[in-house]
């Protein structure tokens, strides 16, 4: 994902926080299969976060830097999650999520 200073650089917000930021514009993962995987754990994220309200760790890339909030995913598509209160995450910023 990247350098050890810039995993220890990630700073946890809110996410109504999140509306104020400024997300990357290319996509974070270069590999396909980096790809495939946040895709696959987006997906479960999404069906725990919908079945047993499980929230998720998600790790993503703002201008600002990198930035992490831990909340329940209610939908994903190509290009967004969507999470509680209509706020949104572009997929391609995402570099990491994990359920919690």
């Amino acid at each position: 994902m990247g350098t050890l200073q810039q995993l220890i650089d990630i700073t946890s917000i809110l996410k109504e926080e999140i509306k104020k930021l400024h997300f990357v514009s290319e996509d974070v993962l270069v590999s396909i299969d980096d790809k495939i995987l946040r895709r696959a754990e987006l997906e479960k994220a999404m069906i725990l976060g919908n079945g047993e309200k499980s929230k998720s760790k998600i790790v993503f890339a703002t201008i600002e830097g990198l930035k992490k909030v831990e909340t329940t995913v209610w939908a994903i598509d190509d290009l967004e999650v969507v999470l509680k209160a209509g706020i949104f995450i572009p997929v391609h910023t995402i570099c990491n999520i994990t359920v919690i």
